[in-house]
């Protein structure tokens, strides 16, 4: 089965975590502020907060804002669960925002009018959540005015996304969201095996960040409320998690983040050559890019609109040659756990729609030129 997603992993990879493990520190130690160096680094950011998984990060990111009971987070409907439960687990409540059918982010035209709504019910977002799906940058720079007009942080969810581009900025490094968070599991751009990132231009949000991965406990003197008992002392200024990164994973990172370019260019070259065989095929294919470079994390394609009782038969046909498509993604309110929210179906008619017509092809660095002509001829017989 060729995978749709999946990790590359060098000797030289390896080698720098066994190197770790034969070292004095396997967690809290050099690597792990090491990679949020390079990673800052990279993307033109001040500020970086290493997490064990991008749900920790959303999750930090929104205690860092505030985020609390009574408070509103919205989010878009075409995204994995966690850009919803992160303000959940905060005792927020979630509403979401309709996906524009073009590129399958939220769509601003739909931000604009419900926030116009939102206004007139006294009942507007603290934090927006704008998803970069698929790798494709969302529209940051007209969302960055709304919230400016309206009052609202943005995190944007940039799981998808490490190594994209929006207009002439590295994801992370532009100055339209308050915080971006990165996902490094498996089949992302880059891996840690699990891990995520939070990346921040605001010093004070990336020490909230910090506290809250780590038990909310500081070594800090100036955050004390005395002076400390002794060199050994440490005190808990608020509620904090266990979200802290090894070193082990910190060490993989900083040599994958190496390769990046390369794992890049490589998703490039397989898009393009979708792009070019599937053309003539009855598929939607992913828009080409427009306001910068996305990093290509998925290669998502639609069956046109009245097809959709097909979706199953081509899935499991192409599952049954050797292609391990998948799909993404269910839209978040028609989850069980949402509707008992309140939530329905018909409530974001864009998600629900490309939903029951996507499928992801395989797309990732390690695809051979002969596997990406075995997905072409799948496709072809499955749709002929």
């Amino acid at each position: 089965m060729i995978p749709y997603g999946r990790q590359q992993i060098s000797d030289e990879d390896v080698a720098a975590v066994i190197e770790v493990l034969r070292s004095d520190f396997l967690t809290q130690g050099p690597r792990v502020p090491a990679f949020e160096a390079a990673v800052a680094g990279y993307v033109g950011a001040p500020y970086a907060v290493a997490v064990n998984s991008a749900t920790s990060a959303l999750h930090i990111a929104c205690i860092a804002l505030g985020v609390g009971p009574g408070d509103l987070v919205w989010t878009c409907p075409n995204s994995f669960l966690a850009s919803a439960n992160c303000a959940l687990y905060c005792g927020a409540d979630v509403d979401f925002v309709d996906m524009d059918p073009h590129d399958m982010n939220m769509s601003v035209e739909a931000l604009r009018e419900k926030l116009g709504h939102a206004r007139q019910a006294g009942r507007l977002p603290k934090v927006v959540i704008p998803v970069d799906f698929a790798g494709r940058p969302a529209r940051l720079e007209p969302m960055r005015q709304l919230a400016d007009e309206y009052g609202f942080a943005i995190v944007e969810d940039a799981s998808h996304a490490v190594g994209s581009t929006y207009r002439g900025h590295r994801v992370g490094g532009h100055p339209w969201a308050d915080i971006t968070v990165f996902s490094f599991h498996p089949v992302k751009i880059i891996t840690t095996a699990e891990g995520g990132l939070a990346l921040t231009r605001d010093a004070e949000l990336a020490r909230r960040m910090q506290l809250a991965r780590s038990h909310g406990m500081t070594r800090e003197a100036p955050e004390m409320d005395h002076p400390p008992d002794g060199p050994w002392y440490y005190q808990q200024v608020l509620l904090g998690f266990n979200y802290r990164l090894t070193d082990l994973q910190a060490a993989l990172g900083i040599k994958q983040l190496e390769r990046i370019e390369e794992f890049i260019a490589r998703r490039q070259q397989v898009r393009a050559r979708y792009d070019r065989e599937l053309a003539a095929l009855p598929l939607v294919l992913p828009p080409a890019d427009e306001d910068g470079r996305s990093a290509l994390h998925l290669y998502p394609v639609q069956l046109p609109k009245g097809q959709e009782a097909r979706r199953t038969a081509v899935f499991e046909g192409l599952r049954r040659r050797g292609i391990g498509v998948n799909v993404h993604y269910i839209p978040i309110h028609t989850q069980p756990y949402y509707r008992a929210l309140g939530f329905s179906r018909g409530d974001f008619p864009a998600a629900e729609s490309y939903y029951e017509r996507a499928f992801s092809l395989p797309m990732h660095a390690g695809l051979t030129d002969d596997e990406v002509t075995q997905v072409i001829e799948a496709l072809r017989a499955e749709l002929a």
